[in-house]
């Protein structure tokens, strides 16, 4: 589904393991099992081939107990496709082909059942962190009083009148924003429950079911917003019950909603252009709001089979492939497709696109001042780029340590702890574990984890050059709606790189100094950077 991480997996910490580290491949597929300190890799061979839901059922069974939590890979992991992702119940851990890992080493799943308590070194303490965290969650405007009730679908409407919900491969933004068929309203005719992770009081994930047409009777959990605007706005295709089957498939197959979408309307722009033809989509008519071509496209890509084998390793592979200029149209950054926001309307959030340092990505630096008006650290002008790269910076170390590093969700910090986040995560820290952490020191692990990051993209050959925005963003302003006019130009943007890497204390150039390497304590990315 995109967007939301998957927190029903966090049983391991039930084994009292932090992390698993699974190396090397297996001859034939397998499944690796976890169960109450037994650890055992059992054969996956009638598992190959399967989707994602039976795969969990199947492993349930084989192992007589329900209650053991399964993730796996459908078949676009199995087959290697740069954009699937891992499924766990029906969460996706998506983006950035982490099924295909699992694919490549003909691991299928991993079953885990733990039954350890996970030890607290001062549970009072924790307890007192925790109900303060708790208050913030229950007095933020957006949680309760939206999310809990309409889940992230609310960010489809409030996109929409900020003039920044990207649709039509990004062409249309503004002109078509298909609030009406797509948002809160639609989403809600179609709710019928709601789910939970672990331990959330808010319950932000919705139960929805197709009711109409060929697609009535699928259920799916969500769509999420992210995935809307993939299989909704980026295709053109505005019949929520599609784009909830379409979620369904997506989940089923083991493939990013994100990326697959954003790859289907590159495809359906490249059609409309002419630079695809029918012989190219074996006589399927590509034509934005062709919601069946969006369904056969999709099981091309998780296949591997015509036109969905080029765009099941994203769009960047498949229009170096196709060419004919249809990189103009690939929407990435780093390879990495374009979440949904309309970044030529919202600078921070762009420029997070641009420096983040897994490319296109929403969940590194997400400018909640510019999207939702919480004016923490300050208040912002969406459309200014002064000051953007100072905020960004911000923005990237802040989630990155109270949300990744501490497998927080990052909606409770978008929303309700903005202002208190690190101090919060150093009481919860020092409760947990007994260790002593200051939130100058929670800051300092963001952005330690930044700065490392960036060193293993430049060893990898990433340079100043990849920090940019597809042509689209840069040269062509949007034509309607509240963003009307708004664009990024390279100049705006080489103002707001400069003022970003200044921030970080790097060079101009975006390369972090060895005195800002010794800062963070990391003098093995100083002697990796001199040994290349």
């Amino acid at each position: 589904m995109g967007t939301v991480p998957s927190p029903h997996f966090n049983f391991e910490r039930f084994h009292n393991y932090d992390a698993l580290i699974i190396e090397g491949k297996a001859d034939t597929p397998v499944y690796l099992s976890i169960n109450k300190g037994k650890v055992s890799f059992r054969s996956a061979e009638i598992l190959w081939g399967t989707k994602t839901f039976d795969c969990q059922q199947i492993v349930k069974d084989e192992l007589r107990d329900q209650n053991i939590r399964v993730v796996c890979i459908g078949p676009a992991g199995e087959n290697l496709s740069k954009i699937a992702c891992i499924i766990n119940e029906r969460r996706a851990v998506g983006r950035k082909g982490l099924g295909a890992v699992m694919g490549s080493k003909n691991l299928k799943a991993i079953a885990v059942r733990g039954d350890k308590d996970i030890p607290v070194a001062d549970e009072k303490a924790f307890k007192e962190a925790r109900s303060v965290m708790n208050k913030a969650m229950k007095e933020s405007h957006v949680l309760y009083p939206s999310f809990s009730h309409t889940g992230t679908p609310a960010v489809m409407d409030l996109t929409c009148e900020l003039g920044i919900f990207a649709t039509k491969n990004w062409s249309a933004t503004g002109q078509w924003a298909p609030v009406e068929k797509l948002g809160v309203e639609a989403n809600t005719s179609r709710k019928i429950g709601r789910e939970h992770c672990h331990n959330c009081p808010v319950g932000c994930s919705q139960m929805k079911l197709a009711r109409e047409g060929s697609y009535a009777g699928t259920l799916t959990e969500g769509p999420e917003f992210e995935s809307i605007y993939s299989l909704g706005g980026q295709t053109g295709v505005d019949n929520i019950d599609a784009v909830i089957a379409a979620d369904r498939l997506c989940d089923e197959l083991g493939v990013d909603t994100m990326s697959a979408g954003v790859a289907v309307g590159f495809a359906m722009e490249l059609f409309e252009r002419g630079i695809l033809t029918k012989e190219d989509t074996d006589g399927v008519d590509l034509s934005f709001g062709n919601d069946e071509a969006m369904m056969e496209l999709l099981l091309k890509i998780a296949y591997r089979r015509g036109l969905g084998g080029l765009l099941s390793d994203g769009v960047k592979a498949a229009a170096a492939k196709i060419g004919k200029g249809a990189e103009k149209y690939a929407m990435h950054i780093k390879g990495l497709e374009l979440p949904a926001y309309d970044v030529r309307g919202a600078k921070a959030h762009g420029l997070n696109y641009a420096t983040s340092y897994t490319g296109a990505d929403h969940n590194r630096g997400y400018a909640f001042q510019e999207i939702f008006g919480i004016p923490v650290p300050e208040a912002v002008d969406r459309f200014a780029i002064e000051g953007k790269g100072k905020l960004t910076k911000w923005n990237q170390d802040l989630r990155c340590v109270t949300c990744d590093c501490a497998t927080m969700c990052a909606f409770i910090l978008d929303m309700a702890l903005p202002g208190i986040a690190a101090q919060n995560t150093a009481d919860l820290m020092t409760s947990l574990t007994g260790l002593q952490f200051t939130a100058k020191d929670v800051e300092t692990v963001g952005e330690r984890v930044n700065n490392l990051a960036k060193v293993f993209n430049m060893l990898a050959g990433f340079s100043r050059a990849d920090d940019t925005f597809p042509e689209r963003i840069l040269t062509e302003p949007l034509k309607e709606g509240n963003s009307k006019g708004q664009y990024i130009p390279r100049e705006d943007l080489n103002i707001m790189l400069d003022e970003y890497y200044e921030a970080r204390g790097w060079t101009k150039e975006g390369v972090p100094t060895e005195e800002k390497l010794l800062s963070l304590g990391l003098e093995n990315a100083i002697a990796a950077i001199n040994k290349k």
